[in-house]
């Protein structure tokens, strides 16, 4: 009985402070603007299913792919006996599951070796972060708070697996010794259990219940740790590849502000329409983080940080600024730093910074050659050419800003209707003494 209530007690302050955060990111997500559809459901589910599910962008690098998607695949197994731990905590029972019969076995089964086998690749992960120095781990947006980050996480996602691995085998060893019948199959700890044989069966029980306890609460934990850190993939990634975008990569979507001006003034008839009341002013393009669409906002979440985007970006090899990682990480930084005082105050709100400048510069943006190779190789669907493209229509539209050559041709269309400095009327010059040969 104690338990139970210490355990609802630990289970209501994880669900309390989950809450809390919950309605924290909602309030920020509703700082951006809310123009991204979401429609073609099944071809949605369908890519979910291949990308996010299948982990078939992540197999483009066979070996450390492999183990990242058996980490992943086996949360998902692993979540099962979580649940149950969950009821039989809530409960008082021992096991709840069991009457599932051969599937528990199998569930079961699967959970003990896949702990196994994440326990390892966790190991193979902090082995390359602490000593292999992988080159696109670093980056200027991949501080030393970055990496701590980063191995808080494996370390506690390693203490889950070998708690896991502790409680089944004390669970095993236990059964064994007090003659109850084992339920689940356990082919990795019935070869751990009897390292234990030596203990008695009220020690054995003992250490069982330390290795229950100190799973569940560092999940408990780690539920809450995840969305203040670089592994909110873990909950964001899926849904994100369900959320993204369907068309080929190379669209750029139009304006739709600007497309309504456009129809108007071709429409002959727009010109005896009367005119509709005044309307708000839209800003062109993207400026700061409230300019950003909701969707934005949430790849910048779900965000892995891998730098797979930064590893394959031409702009990048070839030594120059841009980090397609950096871009996308910067709109959570800012958001980070502008949003509580947003909530606040209003949407009206400046703190005299901007995102564009003060966390993404003029020399970034432009060094994007628009080839999509980052988008391509994002393992969770992350467009970053979108964004960027957003942030450079700012600088144009909104403040001429763009390089050199770029403000001639638009000058040049302006006053002569094409990219050249000449005129209509002197368009064919180059031809007039050229020898046509007209027999």
């Amino acid at each position: 009985m104690v338990k139970q209530i210490v355990f609802i007690l630990a289970l209501l302050v994880t669900l309390g402070v989950f809450t809390y955060t919950f309605f924290r990111v909602l309030a920020y997500f509703k700082l951006t603007r809310q123009d991204y559809p979401i429609r073609h459901l099944g071809k949605r589910f369908s890519q979910m299913m291949k990308v996010a599910i299948g982990q078939t962008k992540i197999f483009r690098r066979p070996v450390i792919g492999l183990l990242h998607a058996l980490v992943f695949w086996g949360f998902l197994v692993i979540l099962i006996g979580s649940i149950e731990m969950v009821v039989d905590g809530i409960l008082g029972t021992e096991r709840a599951f069991r009457a599932l019969g051969v599937v528990y076995d199998v569930i079961i089964g699967a959970g003990d070796v896949f702990a196994l086998i994440i326990a390892v690749a966790i190991l193979v992960f902090l082995f390359r972060r602490l000593f292999l120095h992988v080159k696109r781990f670093t980056g200027i947006e991949m501080d030393h708070k970055k990496h701590v980050d980063a191995n808080i996480a494996l370390t506690l996602i390693l203490i889950l697996m070998v708690s896991l691995l502790g409680m089944n085998a004390f669970y095993v060893q236990h059964a064994a010794a007090v003659g109850h019948e084992i339920h689940g199959a356990f082919p990795v700890s019935r070869f751990i259990a009897p390292w234990f044989a030596s203990l008695s069966a009220d020690q054995l029980y003992l250490y069982h219940e330390i290795n229950w306890w100190v799973h569940i609460l560092v999940i408990f934990f780690f539920a809450n740790y995840l969305p203040y850190s670089k592994h909110f993939h873990v909950y964001l990634s899926v849904p994100n590849v369900f959320l993204s975008r369907l068309d080929p990569l190379g669209k750029l979507y139009t304006m739709e502000n600007v497309k309504k001006e456009v129809q108007m003034m071709m429409d002959p008839n727009a010109a005896f329409e009367e005119p509709a009341g005044e309307e708000e002013v839209e800003r062109f393009g993207v400026k700061d983080v409230e300019d950003v669409s909701w969707k934005t906002y949430f790849d910048s979440l779900a965000c892995t940080q891998c730098g797979r985007c930064t590893a394959v970006c031409p702009a990048n090899i070839t030594g120059k600024k841009l980090s397609p990682r950096k871009v996308i990480m910067d709109v959570r930084e800012r958001m980070k730093e502008k949003g509580p005082q947003m909530i606040k105050q209003g949407k009206d709100y400046s703190d005299n910074k901007a995102m564009l400048r003060d966390h993404i510069t003029e020399e970034e943006l432009w060094a994007c050659t628009l080839c999509n190779a980052c988008a391509e190789e994002c393992p969770i669907n992350i467009n970053h050419p979108s964004l960027i493209v957003e942030m450079r229509r700012y600088l144009v539209m909104e403040e001429s800003s763009g390089p050199g050559d770029l403000n001639a041709i638009f000058t040049n269309i302006e006053n002569n209707g094409a990219p050249w400095q000449y005129s209509q009327e002197d368009r064919m010059q180059w031809a007039e003494e050229l020898y046509i040969n007209e027999s």
